[in-house]
């Protein structure tokens, strides 16, 4: 049973809750009046002050009765005038700054300018004389003191006490939050000195600030609202034992990837969280604060520069078409869909066998884009006529084929699947995109198709050379786009170690010198659609990846990420290279065999197509012999197509 004592104290504390809104609001309400009432408070302070200034400290019947209210009805009401036109009746006292003193400064001195040239020109003393009564002989030159030391007290009085509302706010209506951690903020510079006064400001205490990092060698020691330049990025891990740091904030919000990771990287065997600010074009824009820290992720570290796209040519592509995506519920699917819907298309089709990713990828998209027409179609693309009545009812313009066996070891096990799917499901739709002259048909391919080592990796390249054999007799533009590894896709390396990790480990890594390429999936898919319109038919595109990363290390700096450390909270266990693995993926767009395109980012691969009725004999030897799942059988028909392939050797890492 509840305690009726407790509901009557929750009801009191609701009630006063309320009684404290009520009260805030009333003053909200008056706020503008309330602010000019403590400016004349004040105008009247500093008058008084200056007059005991000139005065030696010492009440004096004569000025203190007869010319101290004489000049505080001259200066007030000019004050008041002054101050409202240089907008000081506006200001948000608890966000005090520099342009808050500045201004004051600007309306103090343009007050006292007009006062003493109106106090000079204007008034006559002796009328003063005549109609007030006391001796006021000698105001003139008591004004002239009075007036200069007026300036510098209002600028005093006005500052401190806007001060001290500042400070009250971030000193005594901050609460305690529970768990405060201790924070060290990276980069000593604007963000970092925003990001500090936006944390003393908060009225739920989560931080305890220690102090600062940066590589400026001008800036090591210094203070900044009171907290320490502490060091260098290369004494991070001294400074986190000795300061007992729980979390870093990387306050530089044009941070390149290379330095996030170097963060991380030195600060590996610490058990720290790590933290980052929005980007410079974000705050800039209004769309988020410097407060608004965020964790950093493995995109962070690993993701590249925003891709500069031609806009034009892609959506002359795509705009007003019939877009035909297969794979549409993948990770590549899914986010060509999202990209071809920026574009307006006319009608984009969501061709998936698997009705739960269409299912949701579909919902996400009509939420998104509720003005793009589209359809979710369950299809198997390797049944001809289910694929060929698609072709005949839509007449897609441009198809987008992302369908793809891609597991290397699964299809090293399961070898009839992969020809079938990959093989015979890119003949499928491609003859169709041929038979019904749609204008463009992009193929998304694999690093893998490169002097292949994989069932999948073969399969690829034999669907790549007839796509490209298809081109020569075709209306229809064929072209081919490689790529390696995107981050967080379907069954990627990032999302099994995050699991790992989450279940406490351990972390398994296939070989201690394994790599692979990383983008992340959006900048993939631009690249695509970027390729697909620089395409005439018959290119194969490769992406530039940039540099490769150690699986090994990728595995250390997630773990580190996750607030663990590696080989301590969490192991690392290599686990041997799986079949059809390389250890290092062959993807550069540097080379004799590469062409260069007008796109920094994007090549064509040079090669010398095979012989059509040749190609056509060998893939149907190969589809017929896939049928019976014979692995070495399928293996040494590849080996008859592709010279290369060394898939069926013991030692083919």
């Amino acid at each position: 049973m509840p305690d009726p004592g407790d509901s009557k104290m929750k009801q009191s504390s609701q009630i006063d809750s309320q009684d404290t809104s009520l009260s805030v609001d009333g003053l909200l309400r008056y706020r503008r009046i309330l602010i000019i009432f403590a400016h004349i408070i004040a105008f009247a302070m500093a008058m008084l002050l200056s007059f005991l200034l000139v005065h030696n400290m010492q009440l004096n019947r004569m000025w203190l009765q007869y010319q101290y209210p004489a000049m505080l009805l001259f200066t007030i009401p000019i004050k008041i005038i002054i101050f409202a036109i240089f907008k000081q009746y506006r200001g948000w006292w608890k966000y005090v700054g520099i342009s808050d003193l500045i201004s004051i400064v600007q309306a103090s001195l343009a007050s006292t300018v007009l006062i003493v040239t109106l106090w000079y020109t204007t008034l006559n003393v002796e009328t003063i004389r005549r109609n007030l009564p006391g001796n006021l002989e000698g105001l003139t030159e008591i004004s002239q003191g009075v007036m200069l030391l007026d300036l510098f007290i209002t600028i005093m009085v006005l500052g401190g006490l806007r001060m001290v509302v500042r400070m009250y706010h971030e000193e005594f209506l901050s609460e305690m939050g529970t768990g405060i951690k201790r924070l060290l903020i990276i980069g000593a510079g604007d963000a970092g000195e925003a990001l500090l006064r936006e944390i003393m400001r908060m009225k739920i205490e989560q931080y305890e600030v220690v102090g600062f990092i940066d590589d400026d060698p001008a800036k090591q020691g210094i203070r900044i609202h009171g907290f320490s330049v502490l060091g260098s990025v290369e004494q991070l891990p001294d400074i986190c034992q000795k300061q007992n740091i729980e979390e870093i904030a990387v306050a530089i919000p044009s941070a390149s990837h290379k330095q996030l990771r170097r963060v991380v990287q030195v600060c590996q065997g610490t058990k720290i969280r790590f933290q980052t600010v929005p980007s410079i074009t974000d705050i800039a824009s209004g769309k988020f604060k410097v407060s608004q820290i965020r964790d950093v992720d493995i995109n962070d570290l690993l993701g590249r520069e925003v891709v500069e796209l031609d806009i034009d040519m892609i959506e002359k592509f795509l705009n007003n078409k019939t877009i035909f995506v297969t794979g549409a519920g993948g990770s590549i699917g899914s986010e060509m869909a999202r990209q071809v819907c920026n574009f307006k298309p006319k009608k984009l089709l969501l061709v998936e066998q698997a009705e739960n990713p269409l299912f949701f990828i579909e919902r996400e998209l009509r939420n998104q884009f509720p003005d793009v027409l589209m359809e979710a179609i369950i299809c198997d693309i390797t049944d001809f006529d289910r694929v060929d009545y698609l072709f005949n009812k839509y007449r897609p313009q441009v198809v987008i084929h992302a369908a793809a066996h891609k597991h290397v070891p699964l299809m090293e096990s399961n070898p009839g699947e992969a020809i079938k799917n990959n093989i015979i499901g890119t003949m499928n739709i491609s003859n169709c995109a041929d038979a019904y002259q749609s204008s463009d048909f992009v193929m998304i391919s694999t690093d893998k198709a490169v002097n292949p080592t994989s069932i999948m990796g073969s399969s690829k390249r034999i669907a790549e050379m007839y796509i490209q054999d298809l081109n020569n007799s075709s209306h229809t533009h064929f072209v081919t786009v490689r790529f390696g590894n995107v981050l967080g896709s379907n069954g990627s390396v990032v999302p099994i170690f995050k699991k790992q990790i989450e279940q406490g480990g351990p972390v398994t890594v296939t070989h201690p010198e394994m790599q692979r390429y990383f983008m992340t999936i959006p900048e993939a898919s631009q690249l695509v659609l970027q390729a697909a319109t620089m395409g005439k038919g018959g290119e194969i595109f490769v992406l530039d990846m940039g540099e490769p990363v150690k699986i090994v290390d990728l595995a250390r700096e997630l773990i580190t990420l996750s607030g663990f450390r590696p080989g301590e909270d969490i192991e690392i266990v290599f686990s041997g290279t799986r079949p059809g693995e390389k250890l290092f993926e062959e993807l550069s767009i540097a080379g004799e065999d590469m062409l260069l395109t007008k796109h920094p980012k994007i090549a064509a691969w040079q090669n010398i197509p095979k012989e059509r009725e040749t190609l056509r004999n060998g893939i149907k030897k190969l589809i017929d012999i896939a049928r019976s799942s014979d692995h070495k059988a399928i293996v040494k028909c590849i080996k008859e197509m592709i010279p290369g392939y060394i898939g069926d050797l013991p030692n083919n890492h």
